[in-house]
């Protein structure tokens, strides 16, 4: 491809992720002007256009699409070349790349880079916290090495490994109805709990859609009193009385320091995991196996499977 440019290249995946010239402006730090105008250049080089203009944002063409896979293809060869020099590299520091979801990053894996980073010193980290598609976008795109995401997406194109366990609890206030039920130790089934209000947190997120689905499959729907942004905001508003809550099992330590009741979810589908994804390939780079190898180490010592289902809140407290 003549006159490849890097950084376009990467804005075009970036608008691609995103759909709006606003929001990739604000993450990548670039005004909306510029990104326009590299947009608009490339576009008259190739003499195709790559987006579609609507009201709410840009959509790929059929051109565009072609054109952003040629990108990822590009990206991918070139990482996989550099970690393939780095290996004959004496000494080389390398690097550790990583997109990870809010749970992931609210689990244990805070803790697991910190080791780490204790044993591999002079290998540098890139962690991005990242919604749970955009991780696996990254992935594919070459932009980090691994994806930690919760375990409903689709990882047909990827490598994929247990990270931990991460099942889906409900909280509620000690004097919620619900409460002598959430004893900590006796799951509940779901359908005991859509009886009640909940407060609900990321519509459209990982476990907004888990649990939604799950719902509907019983003919149920779920009786959302007010809607939150954040685990943390969740708490708060199930502590001050509107309503249950469910969190998974690696964010449940937010309860901490609360009076509030929790109980697992007693239904096999409430036995989720968080996964770690990275794109097929025959090499692994020296610092990524590392981390790899350190995850399965530090996973063997976890608790049979299913004790944390029947486990108690006094983790958190």
């Amino acid at each position: 491809m003549q006159n490849f440019d890097a950084v376009t290249a990467r804005l075009v995946l970036a608008l691609a992720r995103d759909g709006s010239i606003g929001r990739t402006a604000e993450r990548e730090n670039i005004a909306a002007s510029a990104i326009s105008r590299r947009l608009a250049d490339l576009e008259a080089r190739l003499g195709v256009v790559l987006f579609d203009r609507v009201p709410t944002g840009v959509t790929l063409t059929s051109a565009g699409t072609t054109y952003a896979e040629g990108c990822r293809r590009v990206f991918r060869e070139i990482s996989d070349l550099g970690d393939a020099m780095a290996e004959f590299a004496q000494g080389a520091a390398g690097q550790l790349r990583i997109a990870a979801s809010s749970s992931a990053l609210s689990g244990r894996l805070p803790e697991l880079l910190a080791e780490y980073a204790r044993h591999h010193p002079d290998v540098v980290l890139d962690i991005r916290e990242m919604s749970g598609p955009a991780t696996l976008l990254a992935v594919t795109d070459a932009q980090v090495d691994l994806a930690i995401v919760a375990d409903n997406y689709d990882f047909g194109a990827f490598e994929i490994e247990v990270f931990e366990a991460d099942d889906v609890w409900v909280i509620a206030a000690p004097d919620h109805a619900l409460a002598d039920r959430l004893d900590g130790r006796s799951p509940i089934r779901f359908e005991e709990t859509l009886n009640f209000e909940m407060v609900g947190v990321h519509h459209a997120g990982a476990l907004d859609r888990l649990v939604s689905t799950a719902a509907r499959r019983i003919g149920r729907s779920l009786g959302t009193r007010v809607q939150v942004e954040t685990f943390p905001s969740l708490v708060r508003m199930v502590e001050a009385g509107f309503g249950i809550g469910f969190l998974r099992l690696s964010s449940l330590h937010l309860i901490a320091g609360t009076a509030l009741v929790c109980a697992p979810l007693a239904e096999d589908w409430a036995a989720r995991k968080l996964l770690v994804a990275r794109r097929r390939r025959s090499q692994v780079p020296g610092a990524v196996a590392a981390f790899l190898d350190l995850m399965r180490r530090r996973r063997a010592k976890d608790p049979p499977a299913g004790s944390q289902r029947s486990g108690s809140c006094s983790r958190t407290e």
